[in-house]
């Protein structure tokens, strides 16, 4: 998982950023232009001199240094650094943006700088390059790590074999206490970068059996054996369980981490939470983006520009059509509208304020369904709870917009009109929004990309129709 948990914290980092002397107040400033300097530095200075600039900088202006540079210059700086520098340096990144960068490099050093990333890093960057490209970094790793990053990549990003990591501390439960001293000791440099909390014991079979707090070490004679200390049938999970179901099990159990383990109950690897709340992150931001018509997913502005506008149109072209619909309401009335002018006024009020409540339908729709606190098929238990706060929020907004149509026009009429449209309009908007999320879920299209545009149209129609219906029919009163 790129861009999770900085290994320096952006504070520590940004209290020590590198500066330049200003000579006309003699005072230090930071640098706000650090692209410039990080380009210098790879071009004209050492690779020592870049590390340590690039370690200065918080983790956010890495990010901007690198992404205000062309892909020539990112080649020459991740070039001039070495793997692991690079490494950290992509990891503060978005796994896109990281994956972009990877890919223009040759083969050789880009597998050197995967080779320095977490398991589950290197699954998720390789799961987002080509086939070809990911083929090719994975020939130049090493055989063993190469068929874990093909094993891990198999796996999506929101199962727990996609957010796992093989990094953890694993023991045998016939082990004695002074083995496991005696192996922390010697490879304590291996085990810099591992959660060393924890312990997972297996049996000859490589099956979890235990796991074992490590502070338990500290107190007993060094002739016990691991099986008389591990904490024995420990929860784990299958490596194909969702991410819902980790974000119960976290939010159920005060767990750090859960072990992963296969159909046979072998060891795979440990799930972390900081793991599991990232995806989550990530799933809602995913929702938010395909709502707003980023049908891709993820974008940034660092990506290539027929990229960005073929996904953002494939939305919009759609939503001309739908919005056709909306017009042609309007045409129908056309003569109405003419006759009274003031009606104009109120259109966009009328349609803005039941999109919003249908807006908030949705979001609560959404919310649940990822919760698991709804089925698709309780439409009708859904409907009815909308459509009771609808008949609330309805009657007050209709109320106050009517109030303000009368003091705006002098009309009674048109307050009539505009606020009896407004309170049918929201019931409309509260129906759709909480209903359409299930409906779409439930013949399997993804409700965070059609439910936005569904909405919108469908209350802009029946706005206008509501407003322009009433009009035509007291058109005898408000002329």
């Amino acid at each position: 998982m790129l861009a999770k948990l900085p290994h320096i914290s952006p504070s520590a980092k940004e209290s020590s950023m590198p500066s330049s002397e200003d000579p006309s107040s003699g005072t230090t400033q930071l640098d706000d232009r650090p692209w410039e300097e990080m380009l210098r530095l790879a071009q004209e200075g050492t690779h020592v001199q870049l590390e340590e600039y690039v370690s200065h900088l918080s983790t956010t202006d890495q990010a901007l240094a690198l992404s205000r540079l062309d892909e020539e210059q990112e080649m020459q700086v991740l070039e001039a650094m070495n793997a692991a520098d690079a490494a950290e340096l992509i990891s503060h990144l978005p796994e896109i943006e990281a994956a972009r960068m990877l890919a223009l490099l040759d083969s050789t050093t880009a597998a050197a700088i995967v080779h320095e990333l977490p398991s589950d890093e290197q699954a998720d960057l390789l799961g987002d390059l080509s086939d070809d490209q990911a083929e090719a970094i994975l020939e130049e790793l090493p055989q063993d790590e190469a068929e874990a990053a093909r094993e891990l990549s198999a796996y999506e990003d929101d199962e727990a074999g996609g957010m796992m990591v093989r990094e953890m501390l694993r023991f045998n439960d016939q082990m004695l206490v002074r083995d496991v001293i005696q192996d922390l000791s010697e490879h304590g440099e291996d085990y810099s970068d591992i959660d060393v909390r924890y312990a997972y014991v297996c049996d000859a079979e490589d099956r979890l059996v235990g796991v074992l707090p490590m502070q338990n070490l500290l107190f007993v004679k060094r002739a016990e054996q691991l099986s008389d200390l591990m904490i024995r049938d420990p929860l784990s999970v299958q490596a194909t369980a969702s991410l819902d179901d980790l974000i119960e099990l976290f939010d159920t159990h005060n767990y750090l981490a859960v072990p992963v383990v296969d159909e046979l109950g072998k060891l795979q690897g440990i799930v972390h939470r900081e793991a599991v709340q990232y995806e989550e992150t990530r799933a809602a931001e995913s929702d938010y983006l395909k709502s707003q018509g980023i049908v891709g997913g993820e974008e940034l502005r660092t990506m290539p520009l027929w990229l960005r506008a073929r996904r953002r149109l494939s939305w919009l072209s759609i939503n001309v059509f739908l919005n056709i619909g909306a017009a042609a309401v309007i045409a129908y009335f056309q003569d109405t509208l003419q006759a009274v002018i003031a009606l104009a006024v109120f259109l966009p009020i009328i349609s803005d304020m039941s999109g919003c409540s249908g807006n908030q339908a949705v979001a609560v729709s959404m919310r649940e369904l990822s919760l698991g606190l709804v089925r698709p098929t309780e439409m009708l238990r859904v409907w009815w709870q909308e459509v009771s706060v609808g008949l609330i929020n309805g009657s007050a907004l209709g109320i106050l917009v009517a109030i303000v149509a009368v003091l705006f026009d002098g009309n009674p009429y048109l307050g009539i009109v505009v606020g009896i449209a407004l309170f049918a309009n929201t019931i409309v908007a509260v129906s759709i929004g909480g209903v359409v999320p299930l409906v779409l879920k439930r013949f399997g299209f993804d409700p965070a990309v059609a439910s936005g545009p569904l909405l919108t149209t469908v209350t802009d129609m029946c706005g206008f129709f509501f407003v322009l219906g009433l009009a035509t029919a007291m058109l005898s009163k408000l002329i």
